[in-house]
């Protein structure tokens, strides 16, 4: 583990790492080891010009020999050559573990992201964790951790320079420790304003990111310049802790340097006092200054580069926390292909955010090939159950179990492959609409036109400018009615044992209705058991069976016939019933 120059690590414990880091380590482990060998013979050729320097002023001048010069001269060069490709070879050595770093944790970063996304329900839907992946990777081929791979060879030059002179050594030890303080002071005055600077930014950004997908709203209600100043209010906050940390690091940047720069003069001139007193001879004079500037060079660079150390190892916390929150999904034994059969037994839901329960207690069988529409006033609870259906909710308690097997037993690819489901604010990636429809697998054509003729969308698709291959991005867009067919057309795509409709109904005309209809029919067919959330009775018509949400308990369970004649006697008689027809149906 290697330590910050503040004596603080650079990584979390091994035990607080996620297993996934734990794979890339192991996997880099070898690269880093070959690039701290590398970077001791680096350290070693350093001496080089330290060593033909003193050669040169103590051998060459006082014997006047050509002969001589000329030999330290070529192999002199012959280590700089080699000095060159050994530095080379490092650096490609750092970056093809980058590149394999990213390449082993990219997948699992971006699930991650989406798995945080669902837990949280939406209030953490951020990209940031790949930009904290690139400025790790671009850390790790950057001159910070080179630095690092060098300081600890910085004992090499100060016994050089002990071995030139006691006091020379001595003034090399007294001003590396200077250095280190400044370190550590970088590390403690900066540290926590840059903490804050990354908190506050990336806060602004998530803001930023969630209304520019509502930008319709705040421009037809001129909610632009109030959103503009809250965004600016927090930049403001991110950029004066960001100026803060910055001010206080060029302070330490430039004594540091200073203090560098004077410590050489210095040793220089100490050399020149000792050379006086015939305590060293005139080579080591320039030598001692060299050596020490060499030793003092890698705290310096570290003390330059803080920023992209400080940020590269927020940018690891944060990844590390991500992956340990939500780890890769392990794969499973594979179960039975899926029938269709849901059973809820004392089902309690807690959404992400949720004070309370959503679904409490909730108790019934779905039978596979069930058509069952849930109905219910608004905040009963309906899209929660269905998100719990989706396995997309975990049970706080109780169990929700899918062919005898709770969700999550099933492997996720699994599971979303037997499942269509059209959420009520219907989104559709970039791509072209057979890739949508296909929910960008493998395009089967026939299975396409399929799902999108049991949608009533194929003549709408073949009317747009390049059919199937149209492209849903850019400035082409569906109306809200064609964007939730197409999504039916994906839902029923590949003719899933489960469908799952959320308020299939709410954008569509008369025709949509219809083909709807003409869906629900052919799902019937297959033996798919189809769930609907709706507010319209006039889906009512196909449906078997009617689950009546209240305050997220089961209300009413039943043949539409019977919880139908509940909701009437309920409209005769306010006491039959607390929930009447027209509070539930649009």
């Amino acid at each position: 583990m290697l330590p910050s120059p503040s004596g603080s690590p650079l990584y979390p414990p091994i035990s607080q790492i996620a297993p996934a880091l734990k794979d890339v380590f192991k996997a880099c482990r070898s690269a880093i080891i070959t690039a701290a060998v590398f970077s001791l013979f680096l350290n070693l050729l350093m001496l080089v010009p330290s060593i033909y320097m003193l050669q040169v002023y103590d051998r060459v001048l006082s014997t006047g020999s050509v002969p001589t010069l000329l030999m330290l001269t070529m192999i002199t060069v012959f280590l700089f050559v080699v000095f060159g490709g050994l530095e080379w070879l490092r650096a490609q050595i750092l970056i093809v573990s980058s590149m394999r770093f990213d390449t082993m944790l990219s997948a699992a970063i971006h699930d991650a992201i989406f798995s945080r996304t669902l837990a949280t329900g939406g209030r953490q839907a951020s990209a940031q964790p790949l930009d904290d992946l690139d400025r790790v990777r671009q850390f790790v081929t950057g001159a910070g951790l080179f630095a690092l791979l060098d300081a600890p060879w910085v004992p090499i030059y100060m016994g050089m320079m002990f071995l030139f002179h006691p006091w020379m050594g001595m003034t090399a030890v007294i001003c590396t420790v200077v250095l280190a303080a400044l370190a550590i002071w970088n590390e403690l005055s900066t540290r926590t304003l840059l903490q804050d600077a990354n908190r506050f930014s990336i806060a602004a950004n998530q803001k930023t990111a969630a209304n520019l997908r509502n930008a319709e709203v705040i421009a037809s209600m001129g909610m632009l310049p109030r959103l503009r100043e809250r965004w600016l209010h927090e930049r403001s906050e991110a950029l004066d802790a960001q100026h803060q940390a910055s001010g206080r690091a060029g302070i330490i940047a430039a004594l540091s340097k200073t203090f560098r720069l004077t410590s050489q003069s210095l040793v220089l001139g100490l050399g020149a006092y000792l050379a006086i007193q015939r305590e060293i001879s005139p080579g080591m004079v320039i030598a001692g200054s060299i050596l020490l500037g060499r030793a003092l060079a890698p705290i310096d660079m570290l003390i330059a580069n803080w920023r992209s150390l400080s940020g590269a190892r927020s940018g690891y916390k944060r990844l590390s926390d991500l992956l340990l929150a939500h780890p890769s999904e392990v794969d499973t034994m594979p179960l039975p292909p899926v029938r269709g059969e849901y059973k809820l037994e004392k089902l309690v839901i807690t959404p992400p955010g949720a004070r309370a329960p959503i679904i409490k207690e909730l108790t019934m069988r779905i039978a596979a090939g069930t058509q069952l529409a849930v109905i219910g006033p608004s905040a009963a609870g309906k899209s929660t159950l269905v998100r719990a259906l989706l396995g997309l909710h975990v049970p706080v308690t109780g169990t929700l179990r899918l062919d005898g097997a709770e969700l999550n037993q099933y492997q996720r690819q699994t599971l979303g492959s037997s499942i269509g489901y059209l959420p009520q604010d219907v989104e559709l990636l970039d791509g072209s609409i057979a890739e949508n429809i296909a929910r960008f697998g493998p395009l089967d054509a026939d299975a396409v036109i399929k799902a999108a003729r049991h949608a009533g969308v194929h003549e709408m698709i073949l009317a747009l400018p390049s059919g199937y291959e149209t492209r849903l991005e850019g400035n082409f867009t569906l109306s809200a009615g064609q964007r939730q067919r197409v999504a039916l057309a994906r839902a029923l795509y590949g003719d899933p044992p489960v469908i799952i409709l959320d308020e299939p109904n709410s954008n569509l005309d008369d025709a949509g209705n219809l083909a709807l209809q003409d869906a629900l029919t052919a799902l019937r067919q297959i033996g798919s058991t189809v769930i609907i959330v709706t507010h319209r009775s006039n889906i009512l018509d196909q449906i078997d069976r009617v689950l009546l949400l209240v305050d997220g308990k089961l209300s009413l369970y039943g043949t539409k016939d019977q919880v139908a004649s509940a909701l009437k006697q309920a409209g005769n008689n306010r006491g039959a019933h607390p929930i009447r027809s027209s509070e539930v149906f649009a």
